[in-house]
C-alpha cells in the first residue's frame, strides 16, 4: 500500500473517536492564549528543513485560526504566552535536522504574527525543546510559563499550534502534570483547539524509502495528537467563540 487511503483514514478515526466541545469565552474564566511554534521554519512555505514544502491546507487553517484567536485575545487585553522553536546550532534535537536556529528568520513569528512582539498582553518565549513547558525553565530554576499562569491568575489555557502529536501534546503533557500536582494553580482546565492545530504531512511511500525514516500521515497523526491529549485530561473542542457585549 503507498499511502493510508481516505476511507482507512476513517476507519482508524473512528476506533479512537475524540469528542470535541464549543467552547464559549465570555471573560468570566480568566483564560490564557498559548501559541506552539508558529514560526516560519514550521508554517512558512520553504522557509527550512522541517517547513512545508507546498501549500499545505491543515497548516494553512491553523495558521488563520491562531491569527484570529490572537487578535481577538489581544483587543480583550487577555494573556497570551508565545513559545518560539529557537536552537542553537551546536545543540542538535535528534531525530530532527538542524531548524529554527538561533538569529534567522526560521525561529521568528510568522509575518501575521510579529506584532505580538509589541503587544504589551504577550510573552513571548523561546525554547530549544520539543517540550515548550520544560523549554520555559530559566538557569536558575524558575519557569516562565509558571510564573504567567500565576501572575495573570489565569484558571483555563487555550492552545493552539504545531504539531498536533509532538510540540503540542508534549506541552499539554506536561502542563496537565503540573495542574495535577499543584505546581499551576489556580490554572483548572487545559483545552485544545483542533482547528488550531495542525501537523507535518510525511507519506508511507516516500518513508519507505528513506532508511529509517518513520511515516507521518499529517490527517492521522493530527487525530492521534487530538486523541491523546484528551486522554491525559485535556479538553478538546472543535469551536471557539467569544461573548459580545
Amino acid at each position: 500500500m503507498e499511502s493510508y487511503s481516505p476511507q482507512t483514514i476513517e476507519l482508524l478515526k473512528n476506533e479512537i473517536p475524540v469528542d470535541q466541545e464549543s467552547l464559549l469565552l465570555s471573560g468570566d474564566v480568566k483564560t490564557g492564549l498559548v501559541l506552539v511554534d508558529i514560526v516560519n521554519g514550521f508554517c512558512t512555505v520553504g522557509s527550512g528543513n522541517l517547513a512545508p514544502q507546498a501549500p499545505d491546507e491543515q497548516i494553512s487553517g491553523m495558521v488563520d485560526e491562531s491569527v484570529k484567536l490572537a487578535k481577538m485575545f489581544s483587543e480583550k487585553k487577555w494573556p497570551i504566552y508565545a513559545l518560539l522553536d529557537t536552537h542553537h546550532p551546536d545543540i542538535p534535537e535528534p531525530p530532527y535536522p538542524p531548524h529554527c536556529l538561533a538569529g534567522t528568520d526560521e525561529s521568528k513569528l510568522i509575518p501575521a504574527l510579529q506584532w505580538l512582539e509589541n503587544e504589551p498582553s504577550a510573552t513571548l518565549r523561546c525554547k530549544g525543546c520539543i517540550d515548550g513547558f520544560l523549554g520555559s525553565f530559566e538557569k536558575d530554576g524558575s519557569n516562565v510559563f509558571v510564573d504567567w499562569v500565576k501572575d495573570n491568575e489565569i484558571k483555563a489555557i487555550l492552545v493552539v499550534g504545531i504539531c498536533t502529536d509532538v510540540c503540542v501534546l508534549d506541552f499539554v503533557c506536561s502542563a496537565l502534570s503540573a495542574r495535577n500536582r499543584g505546581f499551576l494553580s489556580p490554572l483548572e482546565d487545559v483545552i485544545v483547539y483542533s482547528s488550531g492545530c495542525a501537523t507535518f504531512d510525511f507519506p508511507v511511500h516516500i518513508a519507505r524509502n528513506i532508511k529509517g525514516s518513520l511515516a507521518h500521515p499529517q490527517e492521522l497523526m493530527h487525530h492521534i495528537g487530538l486523541y491523546m491529549a484528551k486522554g491525559r485530561g485535556a479538553k478538546v473542542v472543535s469551536e471557539v467563540t467569544f461573548v459580545t457585549k
